[in-house]
């Protein structure tokens, strides 16, 4: 496996890993250019949804050493799921992305009824889909990016002391989103591409809503957030019934007092290809010399 990803992203090694949970995730570290040649310690960018995302944002890894950009080094963790959970990975995300407890929107049960009548997906499909996101724990798949899979990496690679950054999109931007307003650490940069906060009762509002109050002595990690212009304006009711969720969890950030530590961008995109636009815009937005 890890000589047949070196063949396909450059200066790429793969292992997997079995939490406490007991759930086993693979794993894709990616280095930056001229990083064999280097004894500098970098900062750590985990991408959540390896399974798919690595291929649309390992590559972009050369960013930083694009003269045109200002993108500082970094060296990039994609997680995501390994043997056979690999197929199942569509559905899997759900148990790890999505946080405890967050409510099931009628048009996400809507959408998956769409989609089993368009043939799109089985009965089965949609009923295992449903199920995970009715037993939901981003807040265990959380404590095992920082408790667990960051202590052993800084075993196996140089690794710096802060900088570390955190990238989702869709359910992954979601769960970006909530490990901000948790607090996590190593954390001090976050991206959240199109925050999947599909129901208006969802737990973010509420997290928001507890907490402190900004003290500009201590910033929080920076928060990038992206949406796309179909998510936005186009025809799909649940995108944009997301895309209106995620202004009003931004419009309640900014009525008490975060806005300073966080910046927005509207990509020119749509819910499928917007991923890699969105994780760009977060390396130029808080990942910089």
């Amino acid at each position: 496996m890890s000589a047949m990803l070196n063949g396909c992203f450059a200066d790429t090694e793969y292992f997997e890993i079995t939490a406490k949970s007991g759930h086993t995730y693979g794993v894709w570290v990616t280095m930056p250019p001229g990083h064999a040649d280097s004894a500098e310690p970098l900062p750590l960018i985990y991408v959540v949804d390896g399974n798919f995302a690595v291929g649309l944002t390992a590559p972009l890894i050369v960013t930083q050493a694009d003269p045109y950009l200002t993108v500082a080094p970094y060296i990039q963790v994609s997680v995501g799921y390994a043997g056979e959970e690999a197929a199942q990975w569509a559905s899997l995300r759900n148990r790890d992305l999505v946080p405890p407890d967050e409510p099931v929107s009628d048009d996400m049960v809507t959408t998956l009824t769409q989609a089993r009548e368009a043939g799109a997906m089985t009965q089965e499909q949609v009923d295992a889909y449903l199920a995970q996101l009715t037993d939901t724990h981003g807040d265990v798949f959380l404590d095992f990016l920082t408790e667990e899979l960051h202590p052993a990496l800084q075993e196996k690679v140089r690794v710096s002391e802060t900088g570390h950054g955190l990238f989702g999109y869709s359910y992954g931007g979601l769960f970006a989103l909530y490990a901000w307003l948790r607090r996590t650490t190593p954390f001090s940069t976050i991206g959240a591409g199109t925050p999947g906060i599909a129901a208006t009762n969802s737990q973010i509002f509420s997290l928001i809503d507890g907490l402190p109050a900004r003290d500009a002595d201590s910033p929080a990690p920076l928060l990038h957030v992206t949406l796309n212009e179909a998510e936005a304006i186009g025809p799909i009711p649940i995108y944009r019934g997301i895309a209106q969720n995620v202004l009003a969890a931004l419009e309640q950030l900014h009525a008490r007092g975060w806005s300073p530590d966080i910046t927005t961008a509207m990509m020119h995109e749509t819910h499928v290809t917007g991923l890699q636009a969105s994780f760009l815009s977060y390396l130029k937005a808080c990942h910089t010399r």
